[in-house]
């Protein structure tokens, strides 16, 4: 099994997120990554527990389509938990 860092979003934690909102400014989400999510057919997510940053949303979640992220900055990451069974194979070969 290959142990070697990867680069990934880890659930638990926190990123601050800028993605596509209006013509002029980007909107700003920061909070705690608690997963990717499908949205209809084709389309993924990820999803975003907001902060206190956000006022009264604070603990809500926000789910941002991948196609609108722009960029990413993590405040405070928390380490990826490696699956005893995860044995590095991605795709089955037969």
């Amino acid at each position: 099994m290959n142990k070697e860092r990867k680069w990934e979003l880890t659930e638990g934690s926190e990123y601050k997120i800028y993605s596509l909102g209006g013509r002029e400014n980007p909107i700003e989400t920061y909070g705690i990554f608690k997963g990717y999510v499908t949205i209809g057919l084709d389309e993924n997510g990820i999803l975003i527990e907001l902060n206190h940053k956000h006022g009264e949303m604070k603990g809500k979640t926000r789910i941002l389509p991948l196609t609108v992220l722009l960029a990413i900055d993590i405040l405070k990451m928390e380490e990826n938990e490696i699956k005893e069974d995860d044995k590095g194979v991605s795709h089955y070969v037969g």
